[in-house]
């Protein structure tokens, strides 16, 4: 499958603006660049019914969240969706992926929560995960104000959110977290050893390479022993079988596809509720660069209607 001419255009027009590869500089570099390169990507951004902003108790301190309520969500008992964003564990904020969050808002007719988890290498797994637990948490205990349904929320994350919502959904099911009605993981990153190999089909030109998948890992794991946890690397772990109905996407040309699909491949056999989506022709990422890609809102599209009947209730 050749690429598609959309994420071509995509990676032409990354190039022609230059710039270092993340790990050839330091950490406060690579978060500029990547806040400046995404407006461009993106697009223009949707409005939704309502947005709102506010900090939690997280476990090391306040974490903050945002939080769209989608035109069309009723005012109570709406389904909703933590959405934690991308970005290698080490860049990203609640900026970085609004637009996906407000399609989704929309789409869905849901209220979406994404938390500006802290990222590495300043704090370092697990500290992400647990405020992203918080805020999974801080959902489900003021539902009411919120004016969600405690029992129909949703995960959701991409690329390194992919992870932290994939060992989110497992932490659910055995009750290390509060439950969940589904899970939507969007080019997971399942399997930091990065030994998969679609990291040598795709290591580099492709967007994400491997170079910078390891610069990202090296700065989110605490020691090399980091790398075998299944809290790390979810398909590592012991069993999948028992988390929440899964709705998985796998870019065709992205190192992390093999990790992705092989994740996918598991949730099936071993009994999870499955939709697995491939998009053959697309890259890692594109489902940020809606300005350039058409597919990347037809992803969301596909993720929100499936969404619906996982989260449907007697009143919808």
């Amino acid at each position: 499958m050749t690429l598609d001419p959309d994420a071509l255009r995509a990676l032409e027009i990354g190039r022609a603006a230059g710039g270092e590869p993340f790990e050839n500089g330091s950490v406060a570099a690579a978060r500029a660049a990547y806040s400046a390169s995404f407006p461009t990507q993106q697009g223009e951004h949707e409005p939704v019914a309502a947005t709102s902003q506010r900090q939690i108790d997280g476990p090391n301190g306040p974490v903050t969240i945002r939080v769209h309520r989608g035109i069309g969500a009723p005012r109570t008992r709406a389904r909703a969706v933590l959405y934690l964003h991308g970005g290698g564990w080490v860049i990203g904020n609640l900026c970085s992926h609004d637009k996906i969050c407000r399609w989704l808002a929309n789409l869905a007719n849901a209220v979406i929560v994404c938390p500006d988890y802290r990222l590495a290498p300043e704090h370092k797994f697990p500290a992400g995960l647990e405020d992203c637990t918080a805020a999974l948490r801080f959902m489900t205990e003021n539902a009411g104000e919120l004016g969600i349904d405690s029992a129909r929320i949703t995960v959701a994350g991409d690329s390194a959110g992919g992870n932290l919502a994939a060992v989110l959904a497992l932490l659910a099911r055995d009750r290390l977290a509060p439950p969940l009605a589904a899970q939507i993981l969007i080019y997971p990153n399942t399997d930091a050893r990065q030994t998969a190999d679609s990291y040598r089909r795709f290591g580099d030109g492709f967007g994400l390479t491997a170079a910078t998948m390891a610069w990202f890992r090296d700065h989110y794991v605490r020691t090399p022993d980091d790398i075998t946890d299944w809290r790390v690397s979810p398909l590592l772990a012991s069993s999948l079988a028992g988390a929440a109905p899964a709705f998985v996407a796998i870019a065709g040309h992205d190192i992390l596809a093999d990790e992705g699909t092989a994740y996918a491949e598991r949730l099936r056999v071993e009994g999870v509720p499955l939709v697995l989506r491939h998009w053959p022709g697309q890259i890692h990422g594109f489902v940020s660069m809606g300005r350039h890609i058409l597919a990347a809102r037809q992803a969301v599209s596909e993720a929100a209607a499936w969404l619906q009947p996982q989260t449907r209730t007697h009143a919808d």
